[in-house]
């Protein structure tokens, strides 16, 4: 199966095309024909000579995402299901919000971070995305704008979907700089946010690459026989490696952080865990923001509930009263699976129900 050409970085495609004997202005032809005028089929490329198209069409392909199923909401959420090229399935959610159009991609097949929770992990990693699978995703929604002929464009992406970004991280970083690239599609660094559960060698290699693009970290508990509860994840990275990863981090880029808490019943939504959350941001209150985030059930996790709107607020006051920044973040999408994996969880239930008819 050739690659797809989305998964070479601006430097990545002009070091190929020189390597294969091109002249180097053929490089801004290809990249502004993949990402501003986004053509589906590299014959499309009308100033590039045929030996280069033929070149490209040799070793690379433009489409190796197939969309499986599209659902959308009453709120405008849009949520894909792509078939990869070796039939695996994954999701990418298109949100919209006040200040602009979110997509939120994936970044593996499956996930083996096991957060008890999380519809995601319900289905184990068989394999990473690459580069050019993630990108596609982007692209992919954006030709889903472009036909709609109301010159909307993707202006803000969240890398929260499937799987663990920081377990994916060369692939990912390529993605990042794709997609961040002025020639192409212009995605500010500042409008792109990273989600990790808390690799924290993973953090610090993040904030050595010295990329403006936001961090978000899955923290879910104040302590760590709580947090190995919820995320086996804390065993391999309890909370005193997570928090030396965060210093590190800050102390190398002084950028703000986000920490996303999920809100389950009677588990975690205490006022006593609001106060060791406080206890365990303090020293750098002023680079912490807590998003609150009500739960999605799931049907395979019922032990778990969303917590009452009353407790939700109730932490939300304790850590404001501690001087924590925070809101809450209320789903997209609630009718229509909006849980991370759902759907693709849901498809691949059917496919095996079907299959065995």
């Amino acid at each position: 199966m050739k690659p797809s050409i989305y998964g070479l970085t601006y430097d990545q495609l002009t070091d190929w095309l020189m390597d294969h004997g091109q002249q180097r202005f053929r490089v801004d032809q290809v990249w502004n024909w993949l990402y501003k005028k986004r053509i589906t089929d590299f014959s499309e490329m009308k100033n590039v000579n045929k030996q280069t198209v033929a070149l490209l069409e040799e070793n690379f392909v433009l489409h190796t995402l197939e969309q499986e199923v599209k659902q959308e909401s009453k709120d405008g959420t849009i949520k894909f299901l792509f078939k990869l090229a070796d039939g695996n399935l994954i999701e990418t959610v298109l949100m919209r919000f006040n200040y602009g159009l979110s997509v939120c991609v994936t970044t593996q097949v499956g996930c083996n971070i096991g957060c008890t929770f999380c519809a995601s992990g319900l289905l184990r990693k068989s394999r990473d995305l690459s580069s050019g699978e993630i990108v596609e995703q982007i692209m992919n929604v954006q030709k889903h704008l472009d036909a709609q002929e109301k010159g909307e464009r993707v202006s803000h992406i969240v890398v929260m979907g499937i799987g663990e970004p920081f377990d994916n991280f060369t692939n990912l970083m390529d993605f990042l700089y794709v997609v961040n690239d002025d020639k192409g599609l212009n995605i500010g660094a500042r409008h792109i946010t990273v989600s990790t559960s808390g690799l924290a060698h993973k953090i610090k290699d993040f904030a050595d690459t010295g990329i403006q693009v936001n961090l978000a970290i899955s923290i879910h508990a104040p302590n760590n026989e709580l947090r190995t509860r919820i995320m086996k994840i804390n065993k391999a990275f309890p909370i005193e490696k997570l928090m030396a990863s965060v210093d590190y981090y800050l102390e190398k880029t002084n950028r703000r952080i986000t920490y996303e808490y999920i809100m389950l019943k009677d588990v975690n939504d205490h006022k006593a865990e609001a106060i060791q959350l406080a206890k365990l941001l303090a020293n750098h209150r002023h680079l912490a923001y807590v998003n609150l985030i009500p739960y999605n059930s799931v049907d395979e996790h019922s032990q778990y509930q969303r917590s009452d709107s009353e407790n939700i607020q109730a932490f939300f006051e304790t850590l404001k009263s501690q001087g924590i920044n925070c809101g809450v973040r209320w789903e997209n999408g609630a009718d229509i699976d909006a849980a991370c994996g759902q759907l693709r969880s849901k498809q691949i239930k059917k496919n095996k129900k079907e299959n065995a008819l």
